[in-house]
């Protein structure tokens, strides 16, 4: 713990991804937990929905015997959930609340909302509901807890994700005003609609009105509750500069702390097994590559990723295909290039041609019907990255320098084709590339640097930010990310900065890919939590103390 801070005795941590792998809020939570259970052990408690019912959750392991005495008294109330402990690093306490129930008193919920925040729920639809109706069960769990173990000498702080989880944390500053809160939106939801509708945000970003484009996008309700919730919380918190800019003018709040996102390290093998899983996940990679389209492509290739959400311009996919396409006639590219597209999409089952031929052993010299994907999806006319390379007319051809396959799946381990889990595919690249447009922060390029890949990312992702300022001004390849820069109208000079720096990485010698690959590691321990955490100590210094303001 931090010396002149105040800090906390319990902290609650509420978010959908808790237990429930959705997305980059998962990643942050689970590796962020070990370091915050070593220091304040088992008294952080994460609070997710109960997604699976009678189903085994695969993330959660369940313990009848902790708190077994307050479960039954909170059951006795109508409050059901189940006990456990979240299988990550630190195995910290994890409690999955049913929110099934509280659908019936919705209205009434939602009324009171409205009377004590002014919160407009009557334009919710579709998750709206669902995340609110979980969030209002997370802050009935605290209040129990805190209110059968806990007192007024207990400093607790409430820690909410996303507006998903805002109903729950107004609940609790309503009915316990002495437990802090602290608020963290990841990415704001007008912000992220903006972009996702090709609307120009950074520009213009000065002059949209929140509660106007909420209106326009039809998202007043998320953005209601996510506005309020800023607004009273005890301290309001964001990932990155660029997301607290947002915050500013679309949601009228600047924010307290701005919280980095950290990474753990410990899953990165090292030494020997480093290299030979390396050297199998290329060897995968290739291998799957050749059987699709007949080609005999061998380790010299230069292997080069994207990969993330299927957001198509938000992520930079669009600007990704591109590149590549400019990249198959420039005469500067030294080396075959094999580009995959890991982005799961509406994905129907895996190629039975494809994995006869893997199956096979042999050796082929025609492609495959369709040669640019790995998995059938169920809209194979109507899926942006196909329909894009078709009007680009890229096929694969056998004599294209670059070529790009699609592999619409999550990487699971299980996908039918590859059968290699994300990160056991990730070192085997020697070049990832995120070119995002909107971006709070950024995982996957820290990911892909923690396992010694380069990569290319831009300013208008958290992550390129902090890489730029780490690196005392625009970070190069050979510094271990490139950051190029982006703005609303810059898509051809993104792709063509693409495109370039591939080029050039291939005509790198041993020692420069070296030196490249041994920069983008040391970037990526600058961001371990054991760096990160201070900042959230900050954060629950700010609500703990306005917590006691208050109670005076």
């Amino acid at each position: 713990m931090v010396k002149d801070l105040l800090t906390p005795d319990y902290i609650f941590e509420s978010s959908w991804e808790v237990c429930n792998k959705v997305g980059g809020i998962y990643t942050v939570l689970s590796t962020r937990a070990n370091t915050l259970q070593q220091a304040m052990s088992d008294h952080i408690i994460f609070i997710g929905p109960d997604c699976w019912h009678e189903k085994i959750c695969p993330y959660f392991e369940q313990d009848d015997k902790l708190f077994a005495e307050w479960r039954e008294h909170a059951l006795e109330s109508g409050l059901e959930m189940k006990i456990g402990r979240w299988k990550i690093p630190g195995t910290p306490i994890a409690i999955l609340v049913d929110f099934q129930k509280y659908f019936s008193e919705k209205d009434e919920i939602y009324g009171r909302l409205w009377e004590l925040y002014q919160v407009d729920s009557l334009h919710a639809y579709g998750d709206y509901d669902e995340a609110s109706m979980f969030s209002y069960a997370a802050g009935l769990v605290v209040e129990s807890f805190y209110l059968f173990f806990l007192n007024e000498s207990t400093r607790v702080v409430y820690h909410a994700n996303e507006w998903m989880t805002g109903l729950g944390l107004l609940y609790i500053k309503h009915r316990l005003p002495q437990i802090g809160t602290v608020f963290t939106t990841h990415a704001t939801s007008i912000g992220r609609s903006i972009a996702g509708n090709n609307k120009p945000l950074y520009d213009y970003l000065f002059a949209y009105n929140g509660d106007q484009m909420a209106g326009e996008l039809n998202m007043q309700s998320k953005h209601s509750i996510e506005k309020q919730t800023a607004k009273n919380v005890d301290c309001f918190t964001t990932v990155s500069e660029i997301t607290a800019r947002e915050c500013l003018e679309l949601l009228d709040k600047p924010v307290d702390v701005v919280l980095p996102n950290g990474f753990e390290n410990n899953f990165v093998p090292k030494g020997a097994e480093f290299t030979k899983k390396r050297r199998l996940a290329r060897k995968r990679l290739i291998d799957v590559a050749n059987a699709l389209m007949g080609t005999d492509l061998d380790d010299q290739t230069l292997i080069i990723s994207t990969s993330g959400r299927y957001e198509f311009r938000n992520k930079g996919v669009d600007v990704y295909i591109e590149a590549m396409n400019r990249l198959l006639r420039d005469k500067d590219l030294q080396k075959p290039v094999l580009a995959f597209i890991e982005v799961p999409g509406w994905v129907g089952e895996p190629r039975k041609d494809l994995i006869e031929r893997l199956n096979s052993g042999k050796k082929f010299d025609t492609p495959l019907e369709v040669p640019l994907v790995t998995h059938w999806l169920h809209n194979m006319s109507h899926d942006n990255v196909l329909s894009m390379l078709k009007y680009l007319d890229m096929w694969n051809r056998h004599d294209d320098k670059v070529k790009l396959i699609f592999m619409p799946c999550y990487l699971t381990g299980e996908d039918g084709v590859l059968n290699m889990g994300y990160y056991d595919i990730v070192l085997g690249n020697d070049l990832c590339i995120y070119p995002s447009y909107y971006e709070p922060w950024g995982y996957t390029p820290l990911e892909a640097v923690a396992f010694k890949v380069p990569c290319i990312t831009t300013d208008l992702a958290g992550f390129g930010q902090w890489a730029n300022q780490e690196n005392g001004g625009r970070s190069e390849i050979i510094d271990g990310v490139k950051v190029i820069h982006r703005t609303d109208y810059n898509y051809s000079e993104v792709a063509d900065a693409i495109k370039d720096t591939v080029a050039e990485f291939s005509s790198f010698d041993a020692k420069q890919v070296n030196k490249a690959r041994s920069n983008a590691d040391k970037l990526s321990k600058k961001a371990l939590w054991s760096q990160f955490i201070t900042y959230y100590y900050q954060a629950y210094d700010i609500a703990l103390r306005k917590a006691e303001e208050r109670m005076k």
